[in-house]
């Protein structure tokens, strides 16, 4: 696009091949939602699905719906699904719990595996909760363990015979750069380690291709790009050659073999099944599948190419727009390095998000500094990008966000 113009973003949504997936969702009058990479919007058949689980699973069918509306087995079913997704196999993923539980399982599992090993490789600067609950699972196994911190560039060197396991976010919550995750699976495995991937900021925004990459392990969430709803339930793949071999710490009753034969002693499930813990959330299900109907129903490459697009184009106009204002751009410029959101830091980025969110175009704040935009394809329109930026503009020359209430601090940014 030589010249940016409104006109020419509103060329860009007529050819656009996913245009018709906005319908399916409920979106406010007069906002821009960039935040999907942080919560999706609601998708309309979620509604109606969890509205049917309620009233007629829940409200008629009571206890039996265990068995007559398959809510025993949703957690297999809905993790096939998925699967699709991540490019894992049936059998190989599961829909559970949340995603730091299942980082706890998968790093304790892997570790499992590796006895003679205590070093678990992280990416210190990525989202907390995966450090969080690894340092957690070290204190249980002792004080031999501990975790070696890397950034994106360390990697490589800091992936040597001594790790037992690797956990990586392949997409940086910040900046939203993509790890090689080809080419550091391939390094660990060399040296005998085991990877964890984390999929937050992937499943439903780039194509993930899992058993390609000869992964072992991999969890995730599904309220972001899969639009599952506030606290949907996470996922947890493991390889298939690795089922029956390791073991999880968390050995709740849906995980055992025979849950319903009631033994006083715990023997996981050999396959997929062990990941489960206790009983499932039926109605978060319900609102997740709908989510996850759509992201299926999409082509993934479209997604891509529409995103990557869409944070391009986002980034040349502020530059051309707001460059004046302080910004700095902390995402990779280059869109093939980065996935579905674009970040910059900015000494006022709080209050000026907070304006944004006043103004209608809603986008999120991380500290210390940094502003996030994410571009969920299905049901984003390119002349979104340019109203937005329009908006951020006017209230940069105007000043408008240096009203006290915008300095505020919300409990949750």
């Amino acid at each position: 696009m030589a010249s940016l113009t409104r006109s020419a973003f509103e060329a860009l949504d007529l050819d656009d091949s996913l245009a018709s997936f906005r319908d399916a969702f409920q979106l406010p009058d007069g906002i821009i939602y960039l935040n999907g990479n942080s919560l999706g919007p609601l998708p309309t058949a979620a509604s109606q699905r969890v509205t049917a689980a309620v009233e007629q699973e829940w409200g008629g069918g009571l206890v039996k719906s265990w068995n007559t509306a398959g809510w025993f087995q949703a957690p297999r079913r809905l993790g096939d699904q998925l699967a699709q997704l991540i490019g894992a196999d049936p059998g190989e993923v599961v829909v559970t719990d949340q995603t730091g539980l299942n980082v706890f399982k998968a790093v304790a599992a892997a570790v499992s595996l590796r006895p003679d090993r205590k070093v678990i490789v992280m990416e210190g600067s990525n989202f907390p909760t995966d450090v969080y609950m690894v340092q957690g699972l070290l204190h249980l196994l002792g004080p031999d363990y501990q975790i070696r911190f890397a950034e994106k560039d360390e990697l490589s060197a800091a992936i040597t015979a001594d790790v037992a396991v690797v956990c990586l976010t392949q997409v940086h919550y910040k900046t939203a750069h993509i790890l090689d995750m080809v080419g550091l699976t391939q390094q660990a495995h060399a040296i005998g380690a085991l990877v964890v991937w984390d999929l937050c900021h992937s499943a439903g925004i780039i194509p993930v291709d899992l058993n390609g990459a000869n992964a072992d392990f991999a969890v995730g969430c599904t309220y972001k790009y899969l639009n599952g709803g506030p606290g949907s339930p996470g996922f947890i793949m493991v390889a298939r050659r690795h089922q029956g071999q390791c073991t999880q710490p968390l050995t709740g009753w849906w995980g055992h073999a025979a849950p319903f034969v009631f033994d006083r002693d715990y023997q996981g499930d050999p396959g997929i099944g062990q990941m489960l813990t206790g009983t499932q959330p039926i109605l978060s299900f319900a609102g997740m599948e709908a989510g996850l109907d759509l992201a299926l129903a999409a082509d993934m490459t479209a997604v891509r190419n529409k995103s990557q697009t869409m944070g391009d184009l986002f980034i040349r106009l502020l530059d051309e727009r707001c460059g004046q204002y302080g910004f700095t751009l902390v995402s990779p410029r280059n869109g093939h390095e980065r996935a579905g959101h674009v970040a910059v830091d900015h000494a006022d980025g709080y209050p000026i998000m907070k304006a944004l969110i006043a103004a209608g175009v809603i986008g999120d704040f991380r500290a210390p500094a940094t502003m996030r935009f994410g571009f969920s394809p299905l049901f984003l329109r390119y002349t979104d990008v340019w109203d937005a930026v329009d908006c951020l503009a006017h209230i940069l020359e105007t000043r408008s966000w240096d009203d006290a209430r915008f300095h505020e601090r919300a409990a949750v940014t």
